[in-house]
């Protein structure tokens, strides 16, 4: 299998990234994530505690493992060669153990920098009632097709000021 190579010049303003989808997420999945991270918080694992206790309407996805949903999504559209440089997001909504989550992204904007370009990034998550829960942006560098892969570690150099900081 060859490894996929996203090269910025094959990125266009306006183009959706291919979308990741999660789920159903069972309260296996939340008890496995809150072991793995020490997140040992009842509202992700004890259903009893969490709708009784803290009126919850259900076991809540802890948001950290939505954030690494947002990051697997746009690593993979990065591909081997680039890099995601920055993220930012707003945790909107709560999603729930049962939920199927989408992560989506699209291409808002892109520069030249230098040895890379930049991409800038609308991201957001909804379930599949299409209620959205995270919503933010991001700053992936790909290489140029003509170019080498962005090194690693990534230095942005005299690009940091190319994009605002992601809202």
């Amino acid at each position: 299998m060859t490894a996929r190579r996203l090269a910025f010049e094959d990125v266009v303003v306006g183009d959706d990234v291919p979308e990741l989808r999660k789920g159903p997420l069972t309260s296996a999945h939340l008890m496995r994530w809150s072991a793995a991270t020490e997140n040992w918080h009842r509202i992700h694992y004890d259903f009893p505690f969490a709708v009784e206790r803290d009126r919850l309407p259900g076991l809540l996805i802890h948001g950290d493992l939505k954030l690494q949903f947002v990051f697997q999504c746009l690593i993979r559209w990065a591909g081997d060669g680039g890099w995601v440089w920055k993220v930012a997001v707003q945790f909107r909504d709560i999603s729930l153990a049962g939920e199927t989550l989408t992560i989506w992204a699209r291409v808002a904007d892109k520069k030249r920098a230098g040895q890379f370009g930049l991409v800038k990034l609308v991201v957001g998550m909804r379930n599949e009632h299409a209620k959205e829960s995270i919503q933010g942006s991001a700053v992936v560098a790909p290489p140029y097709a003509d170019g080498s892969a962005v090194p690693y570690p990534f230095q942005p150099g005299d690009a940091v000021g190319a994009f605002e900081e992601p809202a």
